[in-house]
């Protein structure tokens, strides 16, 4: 018999499923139905949320924060991926290079 594996769901899916159910516009047996998920589930994700939902406007601030504008980090990032390319240019030169002095030197 094969163990099966819980299923991990993500944030956004947990937050998805938990505000359909904040709505009241379906049952929790029609969003267990359609999400495949057990109605006891959806009860802990939409408590969790309440519980938790005071926390986003603690000093005016979101616990989420925006994605990364940094100028610098853009930059950086750049010069890495310039640096790979330049990395892996040479060492295919080099194999060519170490391939065809290992031939020249055994056919003479």
């Amino acid at each position: 018999m094969s163990k099966k594996t819980r299923r991990q769901f993500s944030a956004d899916f947990k937050a998805k499923v938990a505000l359909e159910a904040l709505k009241e516009q379906h049952t929790l047996s029609d969003l267990a139905a359609r999400f495949e998920l057990h109605p006891n589930q959806i009860s802990e994700w939409k408590k969790h949320l309440l519980s938790s939902s005071s926390q986003i406007f603690e000093h005016g601030k979101s616990r989420v924060s925006p994605p990364d504008s940094d100028p610098e980090k853009e930059e950086l990032y750049k010069a890495i991926g310039q640096l790979k390319m330049e990395n892996d240019w040479l060492k295919k030169k080099s194999d060519n290079l170490f391939t065809q002095t290992w031939k020249n030197g055994f056919s003479k």
